[in-house]
């Protein structure tokens, strides 16, 4: 477990890079990793997960320019999945597929925070993954996976059309993707997750007056952490609900 979750942490290291760089339309390869700010390459010694954030104290080693912070907690908090998917799922084919997910769940997440975007670069590919391994695997299968991804699209589209403006096209696309990932029945747990969890911190930040009330908060963190809490725990959900009745 440990192991797997330092794997976690060295891939961490290339979501961010995936993060600073698909928003503008850059390489993933090219050029090699170099500081924003002043352009220089990074040696090696820069480009330890963690370590090299910490020991530089979160600035540029060439020009003292500060690191974002994300750069930090995206790779503990890969690094941490990573350990707690080992846990759950040992050395098994859901495991490669579930860190898989987790991971795009992260990118997705964490760009859609900074840029409010989900994008169909990300989007359009995922999901297409996504159908080719439910067409192999029987958690959600194939027909599942259709039925939950097209009830996903539908029901944001209706949102998205109800409440113009306060659902964007991107989310509409990605509960597409999200309906994939967890088929159905799941895709109701996800979506009302998210649902219920943005309108809660929506209702927290306006009360604090963080945001205003015209001002958008990004709803794909919300999907994304839906769809991992529903990929783990959407079966015992959907078994605890329908026990009331």
């Amino acid at each position: 477990m440990v192991i797997f979750g330092l794997v976690g942490v060295v891939i961490g290291s290339f979501l961010n890079v995936c993060i600073d760089r698909l928003p503008v339309g850059k390489s993933l390869l090219h050029p090699a990793s170099h500081c924003p700010t002043c352009q220089r390459r990074l040696a090696p010694k820069d480009l330890i997960p963690v370590f090299s954030y910490l020991w530089l104290r979160g600035r540029c080693r060439y020009c003292r320019a500060p690191i974002p912070r994300r750069v930090l907690w995206v790779e503990l908090g890969t690094g941490l999945m990573f350990a707690f998917l080992w846990w759950r799922y040992g050395l098994t084919p859901e495991l490669g597929i579930m860190s898989f997910y987790f991971c795009l769940l992260i990118i997705i997440m964490v760009i859609d925070l900074e840029h409010g975007l989900i994008l169909n670069k990300v989007v359009y590919p995922a999901t297409a993954t996504a159908l080719i391994i439910a067409a192999f695997t029987s958690d959600p299968g194939i027909f599942k996976a259709l039925i939950g991804g097209g009830l996903g699209l539908v029901v944001m589209l209706l949102l998205a059309l109800t409440f113009r403006g306060g659902i964007g096209w991107g989310d509409v696309k990605m509960a597409g993707l999200v309906g994939v990932i967890v088929g159905f029945p799941r895709i109701l747990v996800a979506l009302l997750l998210a649902i219920v969890g943005g309108g809660l911190v929506a209702g927290i930040l306006l009360a604090l007056k963080v945001k205003g009330r015209k001002e958008a908060i990004a709803f794909g963190p919300f999907l994304s952490v839906a769809t991992m809490v529903t990929v783990l725990w959407g079966y015992g959900l959907i078994t605890w609900y329908l026990s009331f009745f």
